[in-house]
């Protein structure tokens, strides 16, 4: 993950873009939401609610030192890239601790901007991860399922719903079980993908304007747009399927609208899989037969279970 973010800093500013990082280990990120994160008198001090009480902390400049600073980074950012070890099908305890924090009610999200109309609406992000698991594993037909539903709630629950459009993410599958010459694959995929960035659609999410946005309507999915979606094959999206098939790669690929037809867009990442794999073959055919495609030692038998799903 080192590597990969030294990717990103150094070819995003060679192309003239001025990058931020927030290391927040190096930080010694705080990643517990508690009182001591507003500054000055509570509003309620009998019934505390972090959310209502931040929000208007922020709203006062009252919250502490350290989520302004992370706020007026995500003000001044186009894109943000969340790059991180896939920790129990989700994001590291520290970095889940800078999304309860900083993305306070008020600064990331209010009951009238959320989703497409969100705060952040005019922002991009994108996740960037590595995994235990092979890519296999996370399969529909796989051990863990499918990556799409592990994605569902850190890109749609998190990401969109502050507004960001968010781009296809970018998934580097099990490294600590490839051979060099793929991880240097893998780094140079990343540096090929973060030169088209500005260009790449975002992956495409339910609009708001298909729900029923009130406490009377109960936000649900309005009667007209259940109707009109009833003869498609598969479900809206990931989260939204209406009983039907979860639509294939959802969280995964950006959908391009091609005249009356929609096409998937595939990312760098999967552009340069034939590489990798012709570089394993190279490897392991000079390495001798014992190394052959077939013989390595599955993940399940290693020193362990993948430290990083």
């Amino acid at each position: 993950n080192a590597a990969l973010r030294d990717v990103a800093v150094s070819e995003l500013s060679r192309r003239g873009f001025t990058v931020l990082v927030s290391d927040l280990y190096a930080m010694r990120f705080n990643a517990s939401a508690t009182v001591d994160d507003i500054t000055g008198e509570l509003k309620n001090s009998q019934l505390f609610q972090y959310g209502e009480e931040t929000m208007h902390a922020w709203m006062e400049g009252r919250l502490s030192e350290d989520i302004m600073a992370e706020q007026q980074k995500v003000q001044q950012a186009e894109l943000i890239i969340f790059q991180f070890p896939l920790y129990w099908f989700s994001v590291p305890a520290i970095m889940k601790g800078w999304m309860d924090r900083v993305l306070t009610q008020g600064f990331a999200f209010s009951l009238e901007r959320m989703y497409d109309t969100g705060v952040f609406k005019d922002k991009k992000a994108m996740l960037s991860f590595t995994t235990g698991a092979t890519e296999t594993m996370f399969q529909p037909d796989g051990v863990n399922g499918d990556i799409n539903v592990t994605l569902w709630p850190l890109q749609n629950g998190v990401l969109h719903f502050c507004g960001f459009q968010v781009l296809a993410p970018q998934i580097f599958w099990s490294p600590a079980h490839c051979p060099a010459p793929v991880r240097a694959a893998m780094l140079e995929g990343w540096r090929a993908r973060l030169g088209g960035l500005p260009a790449e659609e975002p992956l495409s999410f339910a609009p708001c304007r298909l729900f029923d946005l009130s406490f009377r309507g109960g936000f649900l999915l309005r009667p007209e747009a259940r109707e009109a979606l009833g003869g498609r094959r598969w479900g809206l999206t990931t989260g939204h399927h209406l009983g039907k098939p979860l639509p294939p790669h959802n969280q995964t690929r950006s959908r391009v609208q091609e005249g009356a037809g929609v096409r998937e867009q595939t990312s760098v990442r999967e552009q340069t899989k034939v590489r990798e794999q012709t570089w394993v073959q190279e490897e392991t055919q000079a390495a001798g037969q014992h190394h052959q495609e077939g013989s390595r030692t599955p993940p399940d038998q290693d020193a362990g279970p993948p430290a990083d799903e």
